[in-house]
């Protein structure tokens, strides 16, 4: 198709245009719905007010470090060069994940209330509906902004990708931030509140005289939504912006040993064509997610990414058609990032729904005790990183050998230049569901809070028979959520590590053959890169593990104080303090996010100009090889440990407070900081060590204590 970049850069802002109107009509349908009784109003306000105050303190800390880091990159760079491009892509880096996080809090936390009013109706599939309608929201402003800041950059800087790694930056620290905080906050409070309402006072969850609940139901939104959505941003924005990258540096650096973008001359803006399609994919895949009489609500959901799928590879083939010379092995490596984004979700699926054998074992185990709970949980999480492991593999190795072969299998090697692009490209074909993969997760925390307001406001039991099984399948979708992001991260990392080689190549003033030829086990400092870059996400969740602790200690001190000073707290004659909770959890979630910020930003800048370029390579290589299948372990695990409670909790081994309860609620919250803080923050770890390499190789090249 014979359109010049200019009509192409248009096509694509119009693309995320038409996806925030679209975001804009959903949140005013959800905004008329009814918000309830009054009980109802004054429960969700409070959750609303919780989570803006701790978004409010977060952003002013956030943006404060953030001010400072560009002044450094605007410095060290050069102010009157490429340092000032840097900066400014690096703080509308960081605003554009900000943004993204803020959006889809404000309507989770408006969606929610509405939501508990709609199971007053009795009505699961209508109520399922509007639930998913107020996920949509943040699912298209999120893959919508991101898309526009792409194209706006792109077109800002005249095409020079490698001015825009700034954004990179910017969206990845943000990210890792939101992760963090959000994490830390949400599973303080969700663990203090549960030890001490659940196993000592043995009163229900979102019981409204427990102290901490409206800091639970708060941590919902600001770590699941406000971090999710920062989350997604970075890693729709990292993951297509890698392949751009690599395009950009092959097509400079490489030729002509290799003829990548005279073969395609739309290499390097085919990534942000795919995500424009995306747009269309998502809207069309919303049609479908329809939950029928006697159907299930996962099955509704299925239904809606299937048809994205279908489309979203459609539209593939006929980007591929027109814009990649209809080249074979171009579209192979595209479909690729579909099919690993579709068995990652049956995997995930597998290890975290109720009605599998992974979660209906531990739930078994729970019979047991605390102790057997704990171990058979930890055995689904381990297990659960070896089929994503493998498809990743496959993946990578199919689209490598799909784009390498471009001209059809000739016997011969395939051409390595093209096969990394071929990477890349399955890296941001998983970026045509993402949407409706945000819009599936985002449909968690709203259901998780319209449980505990209808819990909260006392609402009829036929309302809770409604959010009850909601709740449970949020469990699953956020996993599967972290699942995708995790996946997609690993090939966006690999696409940016064989960035990283070009770049460092490229300052070294030698070839890319001679660099990557370093890269050998003999060579002491890539085993030393290699080692810790391993040992990196261990170190670095440690801190976020025990950041929760400290959270959920202070809730637990806090919530048995009121439990023992307010008289008839516990027999609902007196109100609880809940402010007192929210503040603590507050506090505490922003004191312990700055030192796993810094871990992620100083270790891969201390390696490379202590150990120079070589070792830094084998740190990224590390970081990712060990980040992948911890990332893995956590996330799945702790979603199979919540749902092994919420199987008990369904009738089953003696239902709610029983023996087995009790004891898969110890699971459950081990699983609780695996699951929403720690494992997720591996993500952004991942790319924030890969970016920042990237941006400032040119100054470890030149200042390295141990040269190459």
């Amino acid at each position: 198709m014979g359109l010049s970049t200019g009509q192409l850069e248009l096509l694509i802002f119009l693309a995320g245009a038409f996806g925030l109107v679209y975001a804009a009509v959903q949140t005013a349908l959800v905004l008329r719905e009814d918000e309830g009784d009054e009980r109802m109003k004054e429960i969700s306000k409070a959750i609303r007010e919780g989570a803006v105050a701790f978004l409010r303190r977060e952003y002013t800390f956030v943006f404060i470090v953030a001010v400072i880091l560009a002044a450094i990159i605007a410095i060290a760079f050069g102010i009157g060069g490429i340092g000032g491009d840097l900066a400014i892509g690096f703080i509308f880096g960081v605003a554009g994940s900000a943004l993204a996080g803020a959006v889809g809090m404000l309507v989770s936390i408006r969606a929610n209330v509405r939501t508990a009013a709609h199971a007053r109706k009795g009505s699961l599939p209508a109520t399922m509906a509007f639930a998913f309608r107020g996920g949509s929201v943040t699912g298209m402003s999120v893959a919508s902004l991101a898309l526009i800041e792409l194209i706006g950059f792109y077109w800002a800087f005249g095409g020079n990708v490698l001015d825009m790694v700034g954004v990179l930056f910017g969206a990845s620290l943000m990210s890792l931030f939101a992760r963090v905080g959000g994490g830390i906050y949400t599973k303080g409070a969700d663990v203090g509140t549960d030890l001490v309402g659940k196993v000592e006072a043995g009163i229900p969850e979102d019981d409204p005289r427990n102290p901490g609940v409206i800091a639970d139901n708060v941590g919902d939104n600001v770590g699941d939504c406000a971090g999710m959505a920062a989350d997604l941003f970075e890693t729709y924005v990292v993951t297509a912006l890698s392949a751009m990258l690599l395009a950009y540096l092959i097509g400079r650096l490489a030729a002509p040993a290799t003829p990548l973008l005279a073969l395609f001359p739309n290499a390097i803006l085919f990534p942000l064509l795919v995500c424009a399609w995306a747009i269309v994919a998502t809207i069309v895949g919303t049609l479908f997610v329809r939950m029928r009489a006697g159907g299930s609500i996962m099955g509704a959901l299925y239904q809606g990414l299937a048809a994205t799928t279908v489309v979203g590879l459609l539209g593939l083939y006929l980007l591929d058609y027109y814009f990649m010379n209809g080249n074979l092995g171009i579209f192979v490596a595209t479909a690729v990032g579909l099919i690993v984004m579709v068995l990652i979700v049956v995997s995930t699926d597998y290890y975290t729904g109720t009605r599998y054998r992974p979660v209906q074992k531990i739930a078994e185990a729970s019979q047991a005790g605390a102790g057997p709970t704990v171990i058979s949980g930890l055995a689904v999480g381990l297990e659960s990183a070896w089929i994503p492991g493998l498809v990743i593999i496959a993946g990578t190795l199919v689209a490598y050998a799909a784009a390498g072969w471009y001209n059809g299998y000739s016997g011969q090697s395939p051409d390595s230049y093209v096969g990394l692009y071929g990477i890349g490209l399955a890296a941001a074909s998983m970026l045509s569901v993402t949407g409706m993969i945000i819009s599936i997760d985002a449909f968690g925390p709203i259901t998780d809070n319209a449980g505990g307001i209808a819990e909260m406001a006392q609402l009829p039991e036929q309302a809770r028979a409604i959010t009850d099984p909601l709740d449970a399948v949020g469990n699953t979708t956020k996993a599967i959520t972290k699942g995708y992001a995790i996946g997609s991260a690993v090939l966006a990392a690999l696409a940016l590590f064989a960035a990283y080689t070009f770049a460092a190549a490229a300052q070294w003033g030698h070839s890319w053959g001679e660099f990557t030829g370093l890269l050998t086990l003999s060579q002491p400092l890539v085993v030393a890169g290699l080692v810790i870059g391993a040992v990196l996400p261990f170190f670095f969740t440690s801190f976020l593990m025990r950041a929760v602790g400290i959270a959920a200690e202070k809730m637990v001190f806090e919530i048995r104080r009121q439990f023992h000073e307010i008289a008839g707290l516990l027999e609902g004659k007196a109100k609880p303090d809940y402010g007192k909770c929210v503040d603590i959890v507050t506090l505490t979630a922003l004191q312990q996010l700055a030192v796993p910020a810094l871990i992620a930003v100083a270790t891969p800048l201390a390696v490379g100009f202590l150990l120079g370029p070589v070792a830094l390579a084998g740190l990224l290589l590390g970081t990712i090889v060990s980040g992948f299948p911890l990332a893995l372990m956590m996330t799945t695990g702790g979603a199979a440990w919540d749902n092994g409670k919420k199987y008990i909790e369904s009738g089953h081994y003696g239902g709610k407070r029983s023996e087995a309860h009790k004891a898969a609620i110890v699971g459950d919250t081990v699983g609780d900081a695996t699951k929403d803080t720690a494992g997720p923050a591996i993500n952004p770890l991942i790319k924030v060590v890969n970016t920042i390499s990237i941006l400032f190789i040119a100054l470890i090249v030149a200042h390295a204590v141990i040269p190459i």
